[in-house]
């Protein structure tokens, strides 16, 4: 068999390689409950409603950054530009009294929201006005996302009373929880603008050759900042539901999904120098790191592994995306 014809079969494996991926690991762990408990893992409400919410809440920081990839960039700042939004959205609602109703709430979360886009245009600027790599220039935001977030509450955990709050992050709607319908509604608009728009075409254009769309005449920069202000946005949700979940607002309300959130775009087949990458891939990252976590832990082992899966999964989601290009180059 030529080389051509063993990459021509090999490369729509590794195209849809986080599927199989997630297939494998749901059959694994329903084998284990029947061999263990006699239960069903997939088939349990329960679980699978624990694994969409997980899931949701890795992708409101994943979608924008899905974006902000695919054009070639990073944005490190996301994590604590939820903690920022969830902070000052409680802020907002204590500072309102426990007795508002839904215009309240509403008010707080778009104080919310426009805190977060204070930090997405702080992340534009600096790349796209002053050239600051992005890695660098978010790292800087990360620590002013994260300062601000402690300064205005007080470096405490800001805690609120609000039945409509609550609501916004425990509610159901047809029994499909707030938390997933939010998810998912973003995440059919950022597909949406990613694919069928000429927003998205200029995305993927830019990730692959910037020259090039300079030349066509598009303005990068206005695009850039638009890309950061949409990842900033998509994070800032992930705040304003971790407000309602939990009744509280913190400044690490989304710290510890930043490592997933990056996991889940490049588990998803986007590429570490741009130009690749779907909403539809980071859905399904996103559903592969929650079943990482709720497996573990369904299957007793302690939390801190979650970390070790999670990172073997990032390297063999590089190594698989190093295999595609070499396969791309030996067709070529």
């Amino acid at each position: 068999m030529s080389t051509n014809t063993g990459a021509s079969i090999l490369k729509p494996l590794f195209s849809a390689w986080s599927w199989i991926f997630l297939i494998g690991i749901l059959a694994f762990f329903e084998l284990y409950a029947r061999a263990e408990t006699g239960q069903t893992f997939l088939f349990r409400i329960y679980n699978m409603q624990s694994i969409a919410i997980a899931a949701s809440q890795i992708l409101l920081l994943a979608l924008g950054l899905t974006l902000v990839i695919v054009a070639g960039q990073i944005d490190l700042s996301i994590g604590f530009t939820t903690g920022l939004s969830a902070v000052v959205m409680a802020l907002v609602v204590r500072a309102m009294g426990p007795d508002t109703g839904w215009g309240a709430v509403i008010m707080a979360m778009m104080v919310g929201i426009f805190a977060a886009v204070v930090v997405g245009l702080l992340n534009g600027w600096l790349v796209a006005i002053l050239n600051v790599p992005s890695f660098i220039g978010t790292l800087g935001t990360y620590g002013i996302a994260r300062g601000g977030a402690l300064i205005v509450a007080g470096g405490a955990t800001v805690s609120i009373r609000s039945d409509e709050a609550r609501s916004f992050g425990n509610g159901d709607i047809l029994g499909i929880p707030v938390p997933v319908v939010v998810a998912g509604l973003l995440a059919l608009a950022c597909h949406y603008l990613l694919t069928h728009t000429r927003f998205g075409v200029h995305t993927y254009a830019l990730g692959a050759n910037r020259a090039s769309v300079e030349r066509a005449g598009v303005n990068v920069k206005r695009h850039l900042i638009w890309l950061f202000i949409i990842s900033a946005v998509t994070a800032g949700v992930g705040g304003l539901v971790y407000t309602g979940r939990f009744s509280a607002g913190a400044a690490n309300a989304g710290e510890p999904i930043l490592l997933y959130a990056v996991a889940a775009v490049f588990i998803g087949g986007a590429s570490l120098t741009g130009g690749q990458g779907t909403i539809t891939g980071t859905v399904i990252g996103a559903f592969i790191i929650a079943v990482i976590q709720f497996g573990l832990v369904f299957s007793g082992l302690p939390p801190y592994w979650q970390f070790v899966a999670v990172g073997l999964v990032i390297i063999v989601a590089v190594l698989v995306d190093q295999s595609k290009d070499k396969l791309t180059g030996a067709q070529s």
